[in-house]
């Protein structure tokens, strides 16, 4: 299924890139911020080993209990780990950062379509968004690993392949709009342990909603993601979907609120919390 998204003119938008640098695993979070911050951009699976990666979306304040009743209504693609008073653009996930200017890179709509895809927002930040930071699946790729669970797309040096899905989400308010979902090829072996370690950590989007025939979430083609890059699988590979965080931009799309800011796909903020803090067990 093809997504309604196309980068806007001159941008980086969705072309294949690989990771940030070979050595971002051992970076701590305030590292990888700041070379964010500096300009570096790229996909951070497997930057800051250890450490909990999150979505963003800022919006408005008249937008924002909508924003949050349809996390709170959808809880495995919008799993909220923190909200931010009106106008500011730091959180208590990570000391000293600025949500203005520490992803590696952001996109900007107005009234639904995407307008900009820059490396910071200050030139667009308003005194009245409020930012909602959003459980990343990046985040348990580390619990899968240590499981023996093959990461494709982090061998490969790929960004996770992502997909809109024909599966509503429950509207809320204003907002309403398809899930999104990541996608990564686990190995039959590897696939009790996939979802076990991934469904312990539910406010990182917790186990996966559908694993095997991709057409039941009304996806025609893997090898056409709308975000992210094509992952190629091995033979016996099971391809396997977890809820993702770019749906509330799929809400934007569909709904068209008259602003907002968003982390572009693949392109996460790195907190200072720890992966463990959010284990269930």
């Amino acid at each position: 299924m093809t997504g309604p998204w196309h980068p806007a003119p001159g941008a980086a938008g969705d072309r294949p890139l690989t990771l940030v640098d070979e050595h971002a695993h051992a970076w701590t979070p305030e590292a990888a911020r700041a070379r964010f911050r500096a300009g570096l951009t790229g996909p951070t699976a497997g930057v800051a080993a250890g450490h909990t990666q999150v979505n963003l979306i800022s919006v408005p304040a008249d937008w924002a209990y909508d924003m949050l009743l349809f996390c709170q209504r959808n809880p495995k693609p919008c799993p909220v780990l923190d909200v931010t008073d009106a106008g500011s653009w730091t959180t208590v996930l990570a000391d000293g950062a600025d949500l203005r200017t520490d992803l590696p890179r952001y996109r900007v709509w107005r009234d639904g379509e995407l307008v900009d895809e820059p490396t910071d927002v200050l030139a667009h930040w308003r005194d009245d968004l409020v930012s909602f930071l959003i459980g990343c699946s990046f985040t348990f790729e580390w619990a899968l690993a240590a499981a023996g669970v093959p990461i494709r797309h982090v061998e490969q040096g790929r960004n996770v392949p992502m997909y809109v899905t024909s599966r509503a989400c429950r509207p809320a308010g204003r907002l309403h709009g398809p899930m999104v979902v990541s996608m990564r090829p686990v190995p039959p072996e590897h696939l009790a342990a996939a979802i076990r370690e991934s469904s312990l950590l539910p406010a990182v989007h917790g186990g996966p909603v559908h694993c095997g025939d991709p057409s039941a979430l009304g996806i025609e083609d893997l090898g056409r993601p709308d975000f992210g890059d094509p992952v190629t699988a091995e033979p016996d590979d099971v391809p396997v979907f977890w809820a993702c965080g770019v749906t509330p931009q799929a809400a934007v799309t569909a709904s068209r609120p008259p602003f907002a800011i968003t982390h572009a796909p693949g392109q996460m903020f790195l907190t200072d919390a720890r992966d463990e803090q959010y284990r269930v067990a």
